[in-house]
C-alpha cells in the first residue's frame, strides 16, 4: 500500500461523522487531552507500561471517559475495540522530534517507531493531530474543510469547462485533418490538470466524511466519463509500441511548471523533434474517440475498425457496405456507424457556426 493510500485509509477513519472522530471531538469539548494509538500488534504491546486491559467495544463516550486519565488509549481498528487505557508509552527516546509537549513528543516517536497511526489531542490548543510515520497532520474542523472543498469544486468546474472547449476544438481540427502536436498537447495538458484538481477534491471529500455527501455528487458529475475520454485520446495519438500506462505515469510525474511546457507534453506523447517546431508536427488520430461517441458500439468492434482504417480521415470516407466487412458488423450496425460519424461531422460544423 502506498503512503497516499495509507493516509486516505486512516483519514477516512477520522472523518467527521465517524465514531472515532465523534469521540475525539467529545474530548475537546470536555477540555481534555488525549493520546490514542490505532493498533494492538506485538510491537505496540512492547511499548506499553502500566495501565489496565479492558477489551471493550469502541464507542465515542467510552473514549471520552477513558481520556480523562493521563495515559494513552490503545484502540484495535480491525475489530474496533478499546484494548487498554491509562497506558504509559515508552518509545525509543533517541528518535528525533521537534514536538515540544510530552504528549505530542510521545505520539511522534511511537508513530515513527511502530509505523502505526497515533492521535494526539491538545487540550490547550483544542486541536487534533494525526501522526503517521514521520509526518504530522492537523485535522481541520468541518466548516473549514467544507469551505475549501467548495472552492476546489468550483476550480474543478472551471478546469473541466476549459477542457471541454479545447476538446471540442480538437474534434473540429480532426475532422478537417489539421491537427498538430500543439493541439493534442494542449488537450492532454488540460486533462492532467483536471485529474490533479479532481484528486485534490477527492482528498478533501475523504476528510469531510458524511459532511461532503452533496459535494461528492457534484464531483462525480464533473468527472463523469473523464477517465475513458483520457484513455481514448492518448491511445488515439501515441505511436505504435508506446504504452498508455507509461504515458500516464510520466504525465503524473511532471511538476506544475513542467506541465505548462507543451513541447515536453508532446514528447511524452511520442512526438519527435526539437525546439518549438515540435509543436507544429502534424498528427493523425486513429478515430477511437469518434467511434466511442456512437452509442452501444462494443469496444472490440471499435478496435477492429481502427485496425482496418488506421486514421480518422480514412474512416470518414468509409461506406456502410465496407463497414460490413468487419466481423460482428451487420447491415444495421454498419449503417448506424456510418450515420453516427456523419452526424458527428455535421454537429462539429454547426458548433463552429454558432
Amino acid at each position: 500500500m502506498s503512503d497516499a493510500q495509507r493516509f486516505r485509509e486512516v483519514i477516512t477513519m477520522l472523518a467527521p461523522g465517524t465514531e472515532l472522530r465523534d469521540g475525539l471531538d467529545r474530548v475537546i469539548k470536555a477540555h481534555a487531552g488525549a493520546l490514542v494509538v490505532l493498533g494492538y500488534e506485538d510491537h505496540i504491546k512492547r511499548l506499553c507500561s502500566d495501565g489496565f486491559e479492558i477489551d471493550v467495544e469502541f464507542s465515542a463516550t467510552r473514549l471520552r471517559e477513558l481520556c480523562k486519565m493521563d495515559g494513552a488509549v490503545i484502540v484495535d481498528p480491525d475489530k474496533w475495540r478499546i484494548r487498554r487505557a491509562n497506558v504509559q508509552l515508552l518509545p525509543d527516546p533517541s528518535i528525533p522530534t521537534t514536538e515540544s509537549g510530552m504528549r505530542h513528543r510521545t505520539a511522534h516517536r511511537v508513530a515513527v517507531q511502530t509505523g502505526n497511526p497515533v492521535i494526539a489531542v491538545s487540550h490547550s490548543l483544542r486541536a487534533i493531530s494525526l501522526y503517521l510515520d514521520n509526518k504530522r497532520y492537523v485535522l481541520e474542523d468541518p466548516e473549514t474543510l467544507l469551505s475549501r472543498a467548495n472552492l476546489a469544486i468550483s476550480t474543478l468546474e472551471k478546469y473541466r469547462n476549459r477542457l471541454n472547449e479545447v476538446s471540442s476544438t480538437l474534434t473540429s481540427l480532426e475532422i478537417d485533418d489539421l491537427v498538430t502536436a500543439r493541439d493534442v498537447a494542449l488537450v492532454v495538458q488540460r486533462q492532467e490538470m483536471v485529474r490533479r484538481v479532481g484528486h485534490e477534491v477527492s482528498d478533501q471529500l475523504i476528510q469531510l466524511g458524511e459532511h461532503g455527501r452533496l459535494l461528492k455528487m457534484q464531483q462525480a458529475e464533473l468527472m463523469r466519463g473523464f477517465a475513458v475520454n483520457r484513455s481514448l485520446l492518448i491511445r488515439d495519438y501515441i505511436p505504435d509500441g508506446f504504452s498508455e500506462e507509461k504515458v500516464v505515469d510520466r504525465l503524473g510525474g511532471l511538476d506544475d511548471s513542467e506541465l505548462l511546457d507543451l513541447g515536453l507534453v508532446a514528447r511524452i506523447m511520442g512526438v519527435s523533434g526539437a525546439g518549438s517546431e515540435i509543436l507544429e508536427t502534424p498528427m493523425y488520430p486513429r478515430g477511437l474517440r469518434m467511434l466511442a461517441r456512437i452509442p452501444r458500439l462494443p469496444a472490440h468492434i471499435v478496435e477492429e475498425i481502427s485496425r482496418r482504417w488506421v486514421t480518422l480521415s480514412e474512416l470518414l470516407e468509409v461506406s456502410a457496405e465496407e463497414l460490413q466487412e468487419i466481423e460482428g458488423v451487420g447491415p444495421q450496425r454498419a449503417q448506424i456507424i456510418h450515420d453516427g460519424l456523419e452526424q458527428i461531422v455535421e454537429n462539429s460544423a454547426f458548433d463552429r457556426l454558432r
